[in-house]
């Protein structure tokens, strides 16, 4: 017997009726939608949440807009697993300002961390400090310098 998790596999599509410029204010759409084949919902709307949304504010899966969250995230600022971004903050960070367990930007904080000014457990850059720092002007928590 198949669970009923498993028997209803409709997804949700929600839109909302007032717009700017095209964009609906919220636009929801997860999961499978049987009516037009989608396999994965796209949500396209000034706050859009989808398994791909694409907004100003955008939460899912995949999320692109001003201020994206979700696993793959691009955006200025983007929060997720792998982070792109002006801000980017994630498990994997690339941006002017990286935060994350692999930070690369202009300023990275992070485990490892690459960028001009860095600061991490392994970190180098022109200016970077941690446990293991490599750089022009290093800092390592022993005291100790490396150069390249």
């Amino acid at each position: 017997m198949e669970s009923p998790r498993k028997q209803d596999r409709t997804g949700i599509r929600k839109r909302s009726q007032v717009e700017f410029r095209g964009w609906p204010l919220v636009h929801i759409a997860l999961g499978p939608d049987a009516a037009t084949g989608e396999r994965s919902g796209h949500a396209r709307g000034i706050i859009a949440i989808g398994d791909d949304a694409e907004g100003v504010l955008a939460l899912g899966g995949k999320a692109a807009g001003v201020f994206a969250l979700g696993g793959s995230a691009r955006g200025i600022v983007a929060m997720g697993g792998r982070a792109r971004g002006i801000f980017a903050m994630g498990g994997i960070a690339l941006g002017a300002v990286a935060v994350g367990g692999l930070a690369i930007g202009l300023a990275a904080l992070g485990g490892a961390a690459l960028g001009i000014v860095s600061v991490g457990g392994a970190s180098a850059g022109y200016l970077a400090a941690g446990g293991a720092a490599w750089g022009r002007r290093s800092y390592s928590a022993s005291g100790a310098t490396r150069r390249p």
